[in-house]
């Protein structure tokens, strides 16, 4: 007996640590194995309904299909027209319960938009463009605004990278909160670009189109891109159709966002925009010959190098001017301990093969003066060759082009001896080799367009891009023109943009919102181009700036 007392006592214990184990099972738990869940939640009740009229109740309970937590909902959700004191938002398990405060006002349409910050609690799965909606009085505002968005530079919307772009609408009367309070009427877009608003009233509205870094839905960081029609919207009856064009802005404000000196002893700043006619004046030391430095503005003139003889200043201060407008008085200092360490490396623009057409660019991490040609060497099969040019490009000042009557199956080494360079604070360079060979595909072609349709007394900037539009192989200006011609070009596919330089300063110039400006307007040839070796063609183009 007192065995089978054991044994049941044994098998009681065993039932209750099952028992128990089931019910902690039972709990709320995140899913292992299996696919990752990417269906977000599905509401299943809404009470009071959504679109209620003569709406009197205190709380509101949504009821979804599976668990749910907030995410981020102090900057995602938001009430429209917006109150003094915001709603209360609290989950429990399956509901999210929203406590209304006593503010509301009479015979008004209010919508809850809920952004992206409801979501699945395993997988955080977000309900996009889910809105409650609700009026106090007999009548629910039903208008609604739709349309589209794209990248004013590439002339599409990519899902990968523009998906998180918002749609702003803000009534006329409220519009100075653009750029220094959140917009409490907005919208995300589809995975093709198209947005809609729904239930809105009549008013006159300005619409905004905003690719954000830090989800706070305002306009104030220098990386974000932006877009907005020129005129208001008078909002009378349902509007569709409408275009929006997002691009970087220019900033309200002028602001040097980064100064260094390099371990090299190079000085950088860099500027939130571009300069058209830099210059600058330095303020200490005063007595900076001008022989003693060489400044360098990058091509886009957003950023400048500095190159000093000598960084023996604890401080160096200037002025940054634009057409002798003062912009931002900089000041750099070195560190008590900073030391520096100048080094001229020569740079070539092969690796192991070198083209006919395009032969071999010298360059240098600083301003060159001058290359001695007697300490350049190269070999052909082991066979000294002094019959290459040397020669110093005639735009770019530090650039040298040597050229060869390069031949098939040889094996050639360039050799640029040490002292060879000299930089224009008489540093010389260490010995540089390179080995490479003739590249013989022979893949060069001619295109000549015929161009159509152009305004004469504006500037164009052509170019060249690869299929993906991000990386510009060629660029040209044409003004007062009908043809186009590239020849001995690199065979290929390439895809040819064109920019309407209205404003003539040789770049791509994007939207200024706080003058009311659109970026420049842009035309792609709607098909990529084919350069193929050893052909000549011809292509008659019309562009269509819109």
């Amino acid at each position: 007996k007192n065995r089978l007392s054991l044994q049941n006592n044994f098998l009681f214990v065993l039932a209750l640590l099952i028992s128990l184990t089931s019910i902690r099972c039972a709990n709320m738990q995140t899913p292992t194995g299996g696919p990752k869940d990417s269906i977000p939640p599905v509401v299943l009740n809404e009470l009071p309904a959504n679109l209620t009229r003569n709406f009197k109740q205190k709380e509101i309970v949504l009821t979804f299909d599976e668990y749910i937590k907030l995410n981020n909902q102090h900057k995602e959700f938001s009430i429209s027209p917006d109150l003094d004191k915001q709603p209360e938002y609290r989950v429990k398990k399956k509901d999210l319960i929203i406590t209304l405060p006593d503010s509301l006002e009479e015979n008004t349409t209010y919508t809850i938009n809920f952004g992206k910050g409801l979501v699945d609690y395993n997988e955080s799965n977000p309900i996009v463009n889910y809105n409650y909606v609700f009026s106090t009085g007999p009548e629910l505002d039903s208008l609604s605004i739709a349309g589209s968005v794209q990248n004013a530079y590439t002339k599409t919307f990519d899902p990968k990278q523009d998906l998180d772009v918002r749609v702003l609408l803000i009534p006329t009367k409220q519009d100075s909160i653009f750029g220094k309070r959140k917009a409490n009427i907005f919208t995300s877009v589809d995975s093709t670009g198209n947005f809609t608003f729904k239930n809105l009233r009549e008013d006159t509205y300005r619409i905004y189109a905003l690719k954000e870094e830090n989800n706070d839905r305002i306009y104030n960081q220098p990386n974000e891109l932006i877009g907005f029609l020129t005129d208001s919207i008078v909002l009378t009856q349902n509007i569709q159709g409408l275009k929006i064009e997002y691009s970087k802005g220019k900033p309200k404000e002028f602001r040097v966002i980064d100064r260094k000196i390099e371990k090299d002893s190079r000085v950088l700043v860099t500027f939130n925009q571009p300069i058209d006619s830099p210059s600058i004046q330095f303020l200490h030391p005063q007595n900076i010959a001008d022989d003693k430095v060489h400044l360098e503005y990058s091509a886009t003139k957003d950023s400048l190098k500095f190159f000093f003889e000598k960084v023996d200043f604890d401080s160096l201060k200037f002025e940054l001017r634009d057409r002798n407008t003062i912009l931002d008085t900089v000041i750099i200092r070195r560190g008590k301990n900073d030391k520096y360490e100048r080094e001229l490396k020569p740079q070539l623009n092969i690796s192991n093969k070198v083209e006919k057409v395009n032969h071999i660019k010298i360059t240098a991490n600083f301003p060159i003066l001058s290359i001695d040609k007697d300490k350049i060497t190269l070999l052909e099969d082991s066979t000294s060759r002094r019959n290459f040019q040397l020669q110093k490009d005639s735009a770019l000042t530090n650039v040298y082009h040597l050229r060869y009557n390069w031949r098939p199956k040889r094996n050639y080494e360039l050799t640029i001896q040490e002292n060879a360079l000299s930089s224009i604070f008489n540093d010389k360079n260490k010995e540089l080799k390179a080995a490479f060979t003739l590249d013989e595909t022979e893949n060069f072609g001619d295109i000549k367009f015929i161009i159509n349709g152009l305004d004469s007394n504006i500037n164009y900037i052509v170019e060249l891009t690869n299929e993906n539009k991000d990386k510009i192989i060629d660029q040209k200006i044409i003004r007062n023109t009908g043809e186009l011609r590239y020849s001995k070009f690199p065979g290929g596919k390439y895809i040819l943009r064109m920019i309407k330089d209205i404003n003539g300063n040789g770049r791509w110039d994007g939207a200024d919102v706080f003058n009311r400006i659109h970026a420049e307007p842009i035309w792609y040839l709607e098909k990529p181009i084919t350069i193929r070796a050893n052909w000549e063609q011809s292509e008659t183009i019309t562009p269509k700036f819109e």
